[in-house]
């Protein structure tokens, strides 16, 4: 439950209002009311696993049980009047510090776009998360592989498998035509009748083994088998390619907006500089003496 206290404070204050009629009240706990919006409001603020874990109604009920736990407990501390000690809100001024500090710095990013000349540079020091290849591929199931049998289809083993790909691969360096092998052995029934047909696909789309086996091929060689957990995989790339500036620059424009918001953020740490008692938090650490201890930003 530690999750919700650190990221749904906000929530706590959501209640008394009168919500529209488009805004159906999805929770309510006393005179409080919690609606559709701004539970998913709640869940737009957590951590990618627990949004992912909130996908499915049972998920929801299980974050909606917590939220009402967090509310109950604040709501006791008020009538306690734990929220007036001086503990209390020095945390509470920390936390809609943090509320907002995190606002700002998205609208920072947001708000700073990058010149052409900076999209540019980022653009081809990172050319390489734009590069793709054009391949087709040939499958070859083993024994626990999660594809599943072809209809009337032998269980090979790891060692039977791998012998198979081998086999087909000498098949297809004598002359045999790569689609039509795949459209007969392949166990990918997604893309066997296209000719194991994959199109072009950029890094990050195919598992680890496949991918650098894929992205280190030359056009129109056929590689070694490739194992993955799916099995053998023969591989033959038709293309290498590397997407334009302008194809990409709507996805520089957001890949940067960290950057941009962090320029912002020196540009305030600079504008308004903070002074460290240096008897509590001793001195600042020389960067040449050791880089690491270099404070970050």
């Amino acid at each position: 439950m530690k999750f919700l206290y650190l990221l749904l404070g906000a929530a706590i204050a959501f209640g008394q209002q009168t919500p529209p009629a488009t805004d159906p009240v999805v929770l309510t706990l006393g005179t409080e009311k919690i609606t559709k919006s701004q539970f998913e409001l709640i869940l737009s603020g957590l951590p990618e696993q627990q949004r992912a874990q909130a996908s499915t109604p049972a998920g929801r009920r299980r974050l909606a049980e917590q939220l009402v736990e967090l509310k109950l407990l604040a709501q006791d501390a008020r009538q306690r009047k734990l929220d007036q000690t001086p503990r209390a809100q020095t945390l509470l001024a920390l936390q809609a510090d943090q509320v907002l500090a995190n606002l700002a710095y998205t609208d920072l990013g947001n708000n700073n776009k990058p010149d052409e000349a900076a999209e540019r540079a980022y653009y081809n020091e990172h050319k390489q998360e734009w590069e793709e290849v054009t391949a087709r591929h040939i499958l070859i199931r083993m024994k626990g592989s999660p594809v599943p049998l072809r209809p009337e289809q032998k269980e090979l083993t790891d060692a039977e498998a791998l012998a198979k790909a081998t086999e087909l691969r000498a098949k297809i360096i004598a002359g045999a035509d790569f689609a039509a092998v795949a459209k007969s052995d392949s166990d990918d029934t997604g893309n066997a009748q296209a000719g194991g047909d994959l199109g072009a696909f950029g890094k990050g789309r195919m598992v680890p083994a496949f991918e650098q086996a894929a992205f280190a091929l030359e056009v129109g060689k056929i590689s070694e088998p490739v194992k993955t957990q799916f099995g053998y995989h023969l591989i033959r790339v038709d293309a290498h390619a590397t997407k334009s500036f302008e194809d990409v620059k709507a996805d520089i424009a957001a890949k940067m907006k960290p950057e941009m918001a962090q320029k912002a953020l020196a540009a305030l740490k600079e504008k308004s500089p903070a002074v460290y008692d240096e008897t509590f938090f001793g001195k600042e650490p020389d960067p040449k003496a050791d880089p690491k201890a270099a404070p970050k930003p």
